[in-house]
């Protein structure tokens, strides 16, 4: 029987020639099974689809049965079911605290406080209805370690802890679920990204006042820059200069390659540096999970955003690797950042933007004019270079001038001359000791989330031995092409596919349908990869996103986010076709246009409160279309999606500009010798069909009420003994399917009889270009036989 909504909207079952049944159900008890299995209301004959007290997009333990659990690839809810997790980084404003000053930077860095990022505790109601609003409840939590343990080793910010616990405990209100990711880039604030507080830079030696002017780091963007043409993405580069590369490496193999450096702990006992910044890092995380790992509303811990090998690897001391490391602006190679950060004036090569290529060389730029040394007198290396410290270079007194003493330093062990792999021997032994601290403090059931380094596949080396149980694969995808360019339109190339050797001409596409198809192969590469090296894991995509201020900022101008709405349409279509959950970057209240995410120039945020209504003009339902107020590109952004599923993704399909999706799913395979063989597969459209039992037959869609509000929703495909419901109130399509055959496969395809005002056309390049092609090739035929005929 097909039920319809008494709703705002209304309904049609188009196929099986029978009327949708008006009304609301009521309540069905769970059947009585062994205290070991959930059984989901569904079971029982007389359900009526619809009848729990959820929603699709429900991860707390009343919408799941009990606790979200890995199963293969998939996350499960208690009844078997396979969840879709779609939501948010909150937020980009945790990177920087409270009080940040830009004019002052670096200021008094033990006095910062982060106490109300991502936002005040008194604003988390209007903010976590927003999100329930949008479907995007499953949470990126950043924290940093600065906000943690800013004022020195061992002294724990309790009232920022406390913050986080209050904020985190309100999840489960708003059907949300987060994991908690330590946050970093170029690793710290003080070398010119966020993450570790200034003492482990000056643990090491650096003077924090001398880092810029030495060329040792790049910190315009801390103090507000970032935003002009000539200052537009130069952070990133920060990981190849002198203090963040030396951090990494010290953080990550400082046994190895700066055993001389030795310094105190938190109890005065001397340790190594790479013990100091381990030990301190783990105790600060532990107090993380202290804090927060009972909560019901946190799934899981992230090791670390975007880890970093720094010098570790690094082919020559001469250069580095253009295919893996940004070249823009003046880019010192790791030799020249020793002399530079040593005092002694030194030429380095400029590159700019082109094309083909990203960058290119074009001048050479004299940094460090005044001879600043970065190394403190007073610090453990006595104001030496810590490199020279080692014997890696020197300065030769004939020629007076700096020399490599030991150019393959870093891509062999010192003492063992062992070649380094920097995941096997540093990065994996961590993640494993790491999820053993987290673990003793919460519950062998939270999950861990780890990456690659960015914009690398997932190594094969990961193999079972070297991960923890329980692991979510969480890389990154960005449009590099676009995020290098701060600009998009009907031209886009696979940076991605260029970096690895693809023909040219196969890696540029037009028009919005070659910019999905585009998108979708880059991002379906990340998944597959994955499944071929860890076998059957979930991938969530921490982060991906837009830039707000594309195009030159033309839409803060005009107000007409057409391009960022494309690209946006783009990647999500990328995201839904690979089957994969994902957290966008980034949802920050405190974006506006000028500012952006005021942080390194960046401007991610979909969201602007200074754009939205005052909280006291809100209503906060689900169906309170003045939560929208504030948000750009919605329509791209909030789209219908299957969060639970009563079997295992096939397929999903949504187009924006019609608003019609297409869903196929597959009961679950018997456990035979004949089926064990698909969960070799790394596919993304052919998944194991091995599951575990499923104890519900209701599948949970989330189709938003700004897209339903006022029109009818068309069901299509559907079996003549399932039945379904819409609840707008709650924004979901309950569908019961009662057909349970091994291998069955469903399908389903929802439309409406209005559907919404296109938001822009979905060209490609023979639509735009193929009938002047057309023409153009009659006329040249005519002239031929023209020229035939004479």
């Amino acid at each position: 029987m097909a039920i319809s909504s008494s709703l705002d909207a209304s309904f049609v079952l188009v196929d099986n020639e029978r009327k949708p049944i008006e009304g609301t159900p009521e309540k069905i008890g769970r059947k009585e099974t062994k205290p070991d299995v959930t059984v989901h209301p569904s079971d029982s004959p007389s359900y009526v689809p619809g009848s729990v007290d959820s929603f699709a997009h429900d991860w707390s333990r009343k919408g799941t049965g009990g606790e979200l659990r890995t199963h293969g690839r998939h996350f499960i809810d208690a009844y078997g079911r396979v969840c879709s997790l779609r939501g948010v980084n909150l937020s980009g404003s945790c990177k920087s605290p409270v009080n940040h000053d830009h004019s002052d930077f670096p200021g008094d860095h033990k006095s910062v406080t982060f106490v109300g990022r991502p936002f005040p505790l008194e604003e988390a109601h209007e903010h976590f209805s927003r999100l329930r609003r949008w479907g995007l409840t499953f949470l990126r939590f950043l924290v940093t370690w600065e906000a943690v343990e800013h004022e020195g080793p061992g002294i724990y910010d309790t009232e920022y802890l406390d913050y986080i616990r209050k904020l985190l405990s309100l999840l489960p209100q708003y059907g949300m679920t987060a994991f908690v990711s330590l946050h970093q880039d170029v690793w710290s604030r003080y070398t010119g990204g966020s993450g570790a507080p200034a003492w482990t830079v000056e643990a090491v030696g650096f003077d924090l006042h001398a880092l810029e002017e030495s060329g040792a780091a790049w910190l315009t963007g801390m103090r507000g820059g970032g935003h002009t043409e000539s200052e537009r993405g130069l952070w990133p580069c920060g990981y190849q200069k002198l203090a963040a590369a030396t951090m990494s490496t010290c953080f990550w193999a400082g046994d190895a390659f700066a055993p001389k450096l030795r310094v105190k702990d938190k109890h005065g006992k001397e340790v190594g540096i790479q013990q100091f910044l381990q030990d301190a890092f783990l105790d600060m995380h532990e107090m993380i999970g202290k804090a927060v790992g009972d909560l019901p509303g946190v799934i899981g811990f992230e090791l670390m955003n975007e880890p970093h090998r720094g010098y570790v690897e690094v082919p020559s001391l001469h250069a580095f690797d253009y295919n893996t490391d940004l070249h823009l602006s003046a880019v010192p190679s790791a030799f020249e950042s020793f002399q530079l950060g040593a005092g002694h004036p030194t030429v380095v090569p400029v590159w700019t933007r082109s094309f083909p290529m990203p960058t290119r060389k074009t001048s050479t730029a004299l940094l460090n004019p005044k001879g600043r040394k970065v190394w403190r007198e007073d610090g453990p290396t006595k104001g030496q270079c810590l490199w020279e410290m080692h014997d890696v270079w020197g300065w030769c007194k004939n020629k007076d001038q700096a020399v490599v003493l030991r150019e393959s330093y870093f891509q062999k062990h010192p003492l063992t001359n062992e070649k380094i792999d920097w995941y096997t021997q540093f990065y994996y032994p961590f993640v494993q000791k790491w999820t053993d601290r987290m673990r003793a403090l919460s519950s062998p059931e939270k999950i861990v989330f780890v990456e690659a380094i960015p914009n690398e596949f997932c190594p094969a080396s990961w193999t079972p031995e070297r991960r923890p149980s329980n692991m979510v694969y969480a890389p990154h995808w960005y449009d590099l092409n676009a995020l290098f360019a701060k600009a998009f339109g009907d031209f886009s190339a696979n940076v991605q596919g260029l970096s690895r050797g693809m023909f040219p001409l196969k890696a540029f596409y037009w028009g919005q349908k070659g910019a999905r198809e585009n998108f979708s192969l880059q991002i379906r590469n990340l998944a597959e990869y994955a499944y071929k090296s860890l076998g059957e894991t979930p991938v969530i995509i921490g982060e991906c996103g837009i830039p707000m201020d594309m195009n030159r900022g033309e839409a803060f101008e005009t107000d007409d986010f057409k391009w960022q709405a494309r690209m946006m349409d783009a990647m999500m279509t990328g995201l839904e076709t690979a089957l994969i959950g994902f957290t966008l970057w980034n949802y920050n209240p405190y974006n506006d246009d000028r500012a952006g995410d005021d942080w390194n120039g960046e401007n991610f945020s979909w969201f602007s409160r200074k754009r939205a209504l005052p909280p006291s003009l809100l209503y906060y339902e689900q169906d309170a279309p003045s939560l929208d107020n504030g948000g750009r590109v919605l329509s791209s952004v909030v789209r219908p999606y299957p969060a639970k599923t009563a079997g295992i993704p096939l397929r999903f399909e949504y187009e924006m500009t019609t608003g019609t999706f297409k869903f196929e799913w597959a009961n679950p395979a018997k456990k035979t010798e004949t089926t064990t063989s698909l969960a070799k597969s790394t596919s993304v459209s052919n998944p194991p069909l091995v599951h575990p039992a499923i104890t519900s037959f209701e599948t949970e869609i989330f189709v938003p009420s700004q897209l339903a509000h006022s029109r009818k929703l068309v069901v299509d495909g559907l079996g003549r003994d399932d039945s379904y419901r819409y609840d707008e109130k709650r924004q979901t399509l309950f569908i019961v399917s009662r057909d349970v055959a091994p291998e069955k496969v469903h399908h389903v395809t929802v439309s409406f009889d209005s559907p919404p005002t296109p938001a822009f056309v979905v060209n490609d390049f023979w639509g735009d270009f193929g009938p002047r092609i057309f023409s153009l090739v009659v006329v040249l035929l005519a002239i031929l036989a023209g020229w035939i005929l004479l």
